[in-house]
């Protein structure tokens, strides 16, 4: 099992506009193949630093998964949301793995 995290740098006076986005990702994400583990908003701290977090398989899983994400119409619109509103101005992905029995 692999655990992605994406760390999103996002416009500051747009929080609420990527928490929607992150609330949507919340029924496509889990639909086309993913363990969601959530969407996390800036609350205290850094005002711009978010994060998205799942679980999958695989890397192999993992294509697969993206494709369907983009077939699928809320995850299209989520992502038109996004390029349309511009509040997210960096996003990183990093894969781990766990390493406890």
């Amino acid at each position: 099992m692999l655990t992605c995290i994406i760390q999103y740098q996002i416009d500051p006076t747009q929080r609420a506009a990527f928490a929607e986005y992150g609330a949507r990702w919340g029924e496509a994400i889990p639909r086309c193949g993913a363990d969601l583990v959530g969407y996390f908003a800036p609350h205290e701290g850094s005002s711009t630093l978010a994060y998205g977090i799942y679980h999958i398989e695989n890397l192999a899983a993992y294509e697969a998964y993206r494709a369907r994400l983009a077939d699928d119409p809320l995850g299209r619109e989520n992502y038109a949301f996004a390029q349309s509103r511009k509040f997210i101005l960096k996003e990183d992905r990093t894969w781990l793995k766990s390493v406890h029995r």
